[in-house]
């Protein structure tokens, strides 16, 4: 293969790379092993992955075509494999390959696979989406790449990005013993109340920045995607199925928090119990809703969550008719929570966080009243600058990646 067969290819990569700025990166850069063989980046549509592979060659080549990046939808490889690429590249001398979109690309793992056994100077990066669980690859990878997951932004990452504020992340352990001092120091330099807001209505998707105006419509589209696009490259779903998924997802949206009964559910969408489940759970890796259970989530074996939620705030102003401010504080809480900590439900209380602390979240006139007298529990409350004892500032759990 001659490298003008490629040109359309590197026509891509100088494009999209040209528009690439360094001054902000997401809080996963700097955990990534870049050093790894191979690399997994999973994670929603829309939340960064792919600025996230374009700033790293950007930041570690002179000559960006010392390396090759290639997003798998591209229609080159109607014609083309991606071994053609990788063969083409290791008689070239590159030894770093940058992959975007593995899901998209029919016999992803037995690739990657091949590549890792037969190239063993070539290393790759790649970003899938995060429906794709390796467990039911044809191929097992686990053994062969570090993984990693990429969210959506935080509030800390949302004010650092507008160039409003700048700081190092918050541990939850810190935000518990120390979230009087740390809240002081923020609202001493920012108006916390009216950014928080912004940042619940669009601050969690980066690509806000485009066009505000427009944001809603293109996270419905993205939405639509995920469910059109995704779930059918990850499993082997039908047309019909499609539709339920979506329905499945408009009727969550009118009642978030959703409180299932399971049996009426099914019946809405005439499907069954294991076929629903399957469907919530897709949504649920997709990160378009985050189901919260008892018991820790086992996608082998899946059981009927206790509460269902919208994976973020920002959908339920793009999907539901009326955002409920109550419900919005719970999404915002486990949006946030779950990128570091097992969030689970618990017998009282909303939140169930590290099997250890037990959380409520309200407005400011929140009580202990459920939870009092319980062992490490808390109130995250809203429209609240600066909290006092065991009442922390809802905001403040923004700070925690």
């Amino acid at each position: 293969m001659e490298q003008v067969e490629l040109q359309p290819l590197y026509d891509s990569y100088h494009r999209k790379i040209a528009k690439i700025d360094l001054r902000f990166k997401r809080y996963l850069y700097s955990q990534i092993n870049w050093k790894a063989r191979i690399i997994s980046i999973k994670g929603a549509r829309g939340v960064g992955k792919t600025t996230l592979l374009l700033q790293h060659i950007l930041e570690s080549y002179e000559d960006i075509d010392q390396t090759l990046y290639a997003s798998l939808d591209n229609l080159w490889f109607a014609t083309h494999s991606l071994m053609d690429l990788v063969d083409w590249a290791y008689r070239h001398g590159i030894s770093r390959l940058y992959l975007d979109e593995v899901h998209r690309y029919e016999g992803w793992s037995q690739a990657l696979k091949n590549i890792y056994d037969d190239y063993p100077d070539i290393s790759i990066v790649y970003t899938s989406s995060s429906l794709l669980v390796l467990d039911n690859a044809t191929v097992d990878m686990s053994r062969r790449q570090t993984p990693y997951t990429l969210y959506g932004l935080s509030f800390r990452e949302y004010l650092e990005l507008e160039g409003i504020f700048k700081t190092e992340v918050i541990p939850l352990d810190d935000i518990l013993e120390h979230h009087v001092k740390k809240a002081m120091d923020i609202v001493a330099s920012i108006k916390v109340a009216p950014l928080f807001e912004a940042y619940l209505s669009h601050g969690y998707y980066p690509f806000y920045r485009e066009s505000l105006e427009d944001f809603p419509s293109r996270l419905r589209e993205t939405v639509t995607v995920v469910i059109d696009s995704d779930l059918p490259a990850v499993e082997n779903v039908t047309y019909e199925t499609l539709q339920k998924a979506k329905k499945l997802l408009m009727i969550i949206s009118e009642h978030v928090p959703f409180e299932p009964n399971m049996s009426a559910l099914w019946r809405q969408l005439s499907t069954d119990n294991e076929s629903g489940l399957k469907m919530l759970y897709a949504l649920d890796k997709a990160q378009v809703l985050a189901l919260l259970t008892a018991k820790t989530k086992n996608y082998k074996s899946l059981t009927k969550p206790d509460k269902i939620f919208l994976g973020n705030p920002n959908l339920m102003h793009a999907l539901c008719p009326k955002v409920d401010k109550g419900n919005e504080r719970e999404t915002f809480f486990i949006s946030q929570l779950r990128v570091l900590h097992d969030v689970h439900y618990p017998k009282q209380g909303d939140f169930f966080i590290d099997d250890r602390y037990l959380f409520e979240v309200g407005g400011k006139g929140k009580t202990f009243e459920q939870i009092a007298d319980l062992p490490d529990s808390y109130l995250a409350v809203d429209d609240t600058e600066v909290g006092s004892g065991s009442r922390i500032p809802l905001w403040l759990f923004g700070f925690l990646y």
